[in-house]
Order: structure tokens, then C-alpha cells, then sequence
């Protein structure tokens, strides 16, 4: 299992789908995630340093987590089955809960526990960029200092 790191997320386009991007800590493989408008908004407001009037559902799930004294000791991101991810949320204890990767990831952020992927996952949908490629990386970064809580509205039609 590989411990990844949030580089963030973007607007895959024309699709206008969101893409939750992560990298290995101590590797080269990114693990591209298309994941929900919602789950978007939550990530990057939790990673722009946001803070909601009213928490927001992940908000919540962190608070109940904290009020019943229990705490989350990581994430793992577990499967892929015909395109679609699936991860756990690892709890002390050992009680995992079943989960997908997006709201897995938003809720880690909000928790300050690590992230982890299985090497079979990685292999299967993990990317390696190569050298030549870290300018590409370096404008997703930029993009995402750039991004605001509106690029991730939907729109009609």
C-alpha cells in the first residue's frame, strides 16, 4: 500500500467533470479519481482553507465522529471495479467503513489522516508522468491556487 498525497481538483473538460488527482508519496504514480460536483466543492474549499457558516456534510461527519470519542486512523482506497473506485475508512478499533474514495478523501482532509492506496489499484489505474511532463503538473498546481468554490457549480443544460 502507497501513501498518497491531494494534488487536488480540476475540471476535466469538455466532459466539465471534476477529477480528483492524488500522488504517491515516495513514488511517481498519480491516481486520477472522476468524482462528483459535491465531493468537489468539499475537497477544495477544505484545501482553499474554507470554513462554512454551517458544516457541510463531511463537516459533520468529522464532528460526529469526534462527539461519539472514536477517530479516524486513515483512509484507504481499496478497488477498482469496472471503473468505479472504492475505498475504506479505517477507524480505531479496526472498524472500517465502507466508502467512496471522494468523500473518503474529503473527509481525511478535514481529519488530518493519511490517505492510501493498494498497490493493486495503482497499478491498474495509477500514471506515471514523466519528467518532461512536471510543467503539466506545475500548471495543475497553479490552476488550483487560482480555483474558487463557483468553478465547481453545475449549470443548466
Amino acid at each position: 500500500m502507497s501513501e498518497m498525497h491531494v494534488i487536488g481538483v480540476r475540471i476535466e473538460q469538455p466532459q466539465n467533470q471534476p477529477v480528483l488527482l492524488l500522488r504517491e508519496s515516495e513514488g511517481e504514480r498519480y491516481l486520477p479519481i472522476w468524482i462528483g460536483q459535491t465531493e468537489a466543492t468539499a475537497i477544495a474549499l477544505e484545501q482553499q482553507g474554507v470554513e462554512p457558516a454551517r458544516p457541510l456534510t463531511h463537516d459533520l461527519i468529522k464532528d460526529l465522529v469526534d462527539a461519539f470519542g472514536r477517530s479516524l486512523v486513515e483512509v484507504r482506497i481499496v478497488d477498482l471495479q469496472e471503473g468505479t473506485f472504492y475505498a475504506d475508512l479505517v477507524f480505531d478499533g479496526e472498524t472500517t467503513v465502507s466508502a467512496r474514495p471522494s468523500d473518503s478523501v474529503a473527509i481525511a482532509l478535514r481529519m488530518s489522516v493519511p490517505i492510501f492506496a493498494e498497490e493493486s489499484v495503482l497499478a491498474e489505474a495509477g500514471l506515471v508522468m514523466p519528467d518532461e511532463r512536471e510543467d503539466e503538473v506545475e500548471k495543475f498546481k497553479e490552476f488550483l491556487e487560482s480555483v474558487s468554490p463557483d468553478d465547481f457549480k453545475a449549470t443548466d443544460g
